[in-house]
């Protein structure tokens, strides 16, 4: 699956961005394996990814593939309902940091955010980030696109309070991020905070417009196609896709 671009958006990638060191490589569909995850940490590694993001059970491989170096391996926790206990999403969190993850994305529990327990969202995310602060950091997933105004506000407050290094916006089964989306998370958190846009990015001019709108890191899948043409001309390797529903 390969895109093409015009001439005019590889020159505004070229000329403003480094995109591949925003872009979070994406493997999270449920039938993916270990060839998938040999692949994405190949690709992630030759065109310089941020990082590369793998179900639980694919940490130690990912880790032993890339050497605990950048890119760095990436771990959903609680993954993608957010509905788990904060011990199930402890135990899940402390063993993707035994195995070498460096960034942990926690699905915020939309159920306790829209019944009103906000505390109760508040200390789970603050566990995982002290049990995290010594290795690694942690996004909070916010799953926007479910939330109304009032609990979306809540919920940004909520996670930067906790210690969150980063916010992302979806986890890519609910919806996708919109421009208008990360402007208004760029607005609210005024640089205290990652933003991460998640979720239906589908070319290169929609990723350099994230970013622009103040998105730090970007999840997709695509970024292979995204680069391929600017960043890797020479670049012949057959490449597989993950198993579709």
């Amino acid at each position: 699956m390969t895109l093409a671009f015009d001439e005019q958006t590889n020159q505004r990638l070229a000329e403003t961005i480094d995109l591949a060191q925003y872009i979070d490589h994406a493997l999270l569909h449920p039938a993916a394996g270990p060839q998938h995850v040999e692949q994405w940490c190949a690709e992630a590694d030759r065109f310089g990814f941020a990082g590369v993001c793998v179900m639980p059970t694919h940490v130690r491989q990912a880790v032993s593939l890339l050497h605990n170096r950048r890119p760095v391996v990436i771990c959903p926790i609680g993954f993608p309902s957010g509905a788990t206990t904060t011990q199930t999403k402890c135990t899940e969190a402390e063993e993707a940091l035994e195995q070498g993850a460096r960034e942990l994305e926690v699905m915020l529990n939309l159920g306790w955010l829209k019944a009103g327990a906000a505390d109760a969202v508040h200390r789970e995310i603050a566990e995982i980030v002290e049990m995290a602060s010594a290795s690694a950091l942690v996004k909070v997933i916010l799953e926007w696109s479910l939330l109304e105004a009032a609990e979306r506000q809540l919920a940004v407050e909520i996670a930067m309070d906790a210690g969150a290094a980063f916010l992302k916006t979806h986890t890519g089964w609910n919806g996708g991020v919109s421009i208008e989306d990360v402007r208004l998370l760029k607005d609210w958190t005024r640089g205290r905070i990652g933003i991460k846009a998640a979720g239906g990015i589908h070319n290169t001019d929609q990723a350099i417009a994230l970013i622009e709108a103040g998105a730090t890191r970007l999840g997709t899948s695509r970024g292979v196609d995204f680069l391929r043409r600017d960043r890797a001309a020479g670049w012949a390797a057959e490449t597989e896709e993950p198993p579709t529903a």
